[in-house]
């Protein structure tokens, strides 16, 4: 008969004792560790920070604001031109060779200021003719006096009956055309003076240069000329002078959106030079005719450029608003993607943050609209926001 396995109590009680120590030290670790980190992480998400740490000093939370967001919008590119109702292209009065020139690309100039000036030949001939047209009225005056004085003795003889009637006929008519000669002479004369007024020249000397000025103020913004270069042509502009107190922005608008948009409205423009900042403007013509091949309409506005920071050609994106509705916004640090869902962390107590998956509507500058998700005046994290996230 087998004799029966006797277990030793002492042993079991020894064994015991030793899982339950082991368990106990396995506890007392993550007790350890959980005391170190301080953070704790809840099944919804909801992150929770102890007051006192030191990471809830990098998290800093903001109220969710309120903000009129642009609805049934326009966006189109545009681009900055110059008014053209205030660009002057400088054409030479006469032919000549340039003397020298006063101002160059980019350079400010007032009305009336000296751009250029030339040696023509065109100058001494208008003093020759300015010249000779003084000469012929004073000639013309010479010979109406004459012809006052035959007129008066004429008549005074008829009075005693020492000439007959056809003679003092005579004399009458001769005054008459003297007279005639005298205004036909100083028309000359105002005439040619006009014209050494035009070029810049002053009566009484040979060898002036004409001097081109600036037909109006603005700035210089091309330049076909240099010293020393000899033009017969003065129909073909040699500088450009824009006056850019004003500028217009020119957009390809979509067919399908030109009904959103009138003359007179007021838009906004982003330009790619000043990121981050709008400027304004107010339409001031729509084109009558569609791009065939784009299916686009013209349209510009007018924008004030008092500090000069908008110059011709700079690129940028014009937006124009139907309606507006009120929605809440938030700053563009508070949204973060999450696993393809686009979230913000919502305070829900001081060191608890909770995240809340939102729908947003299109970035407007350094905020962004918040279609669903949130309310104003609701608390979120708006920097930081990467600290919450589980690793």
């Amino acid at each position: 008969m087998r004799t029966p396995y006797k277990i030793d109590k002492r042993s079991l009680t020894v064994a015991a004792l030793g899982l339950l120590a082991a368990c106990g030290g396995h506890m007392q670790v993550a007790e350890t560790a959980s005391r170190t980190s301080g953070e704790q992480r809840l099944a919804d998400g909801t992150v929770v920070i102890p007051t006192d740490s030191p990471k809830l000093r990098e998290i800093h939370v903001g109220a969710v604001e309120s903000a009129e967001v642009p609805c049934d919008e326009v966006i189109s590119p545009g681009k900055i031109e110059a008014n053209p109702n205030l660009v002057s292209r400088v054409t030479l009065p006469v032919a000549g060779k340039v003397a020298s020139v006063l101002t160059k690309i980019g350079d400010a100039v007032e009305r009336d200021q000296a751009v250029l000036t030339l040696e023509s030949p065109d100058a001494d001939a208008a003093e020759s003719t300015y010249r000779q047209s003084q000469a012929a009225l004073t000639q013309a005056k010479a010979n109406l006096n004459k012809a006052q004085a035959d007129y008066d003795r004429a008549a005074d003889l008829f009075d005693h009956n020492a000439v007959a009637k056809k003679d003092v006929l005579t004399a009458e008519n001769a005054l008459v055309q003297a007279k005639a000669a005298v205004d036909q002479a100083q028309a000359a004369v105002d005439q040619t003076g006009r014209r050494m007024q035009l070029l810049g020249l002053k009566p009484g000397t040979f060898g002036q240069k004409v001097t081109v000025r600036a037909p109006v103020s603005g700035k210089v913004l091309e330049m076909t000329v240099a010293p020393g270069e000899y033009h017969n042509d003065t129909n073909t502009p040699v500088m450009t002078i824009a006056d850019l107190s004003t500028v217009w922005v020119s957009s390809d608008v979509p067919e399908s959106q030109i009904r959103f948009i009138a003359t007179g409205e007021r838009i906004g423009v982003v330009l790619a030079a000043f990121p981050g900042e709008t400027f304004h403007g107010r339409v001031t013509r729509i084109a009558d005719t569609v791009d065939p091949q784009t299916r686009t309409i013209k349209v510009r506005a007018e924008m004030d450029n008092s500090p000069g920071r908008l110059r011709p050609e700079m690129f940028g994106t014009i937006r124009l608003t139907d309606s507006v509705r009120t929605l809440p916004v938030v700053a563009v640090g508070a949204v973060v993607q999450d696993g393809g869902r686009t979230m913000v962390w919502a305070e829900r107590a001081p060191g608890r943050f909770q995240p809340v998956e939102v729908k947003t509507a299109e970035r407007m500058d350094d905020r962004i609209p918040i279609l669903h998700g949130l309310r104003a005046g609701d608390r979120v994290v708006i920097d930081g926001a990467m600290l919450l996230r589980a690793q």
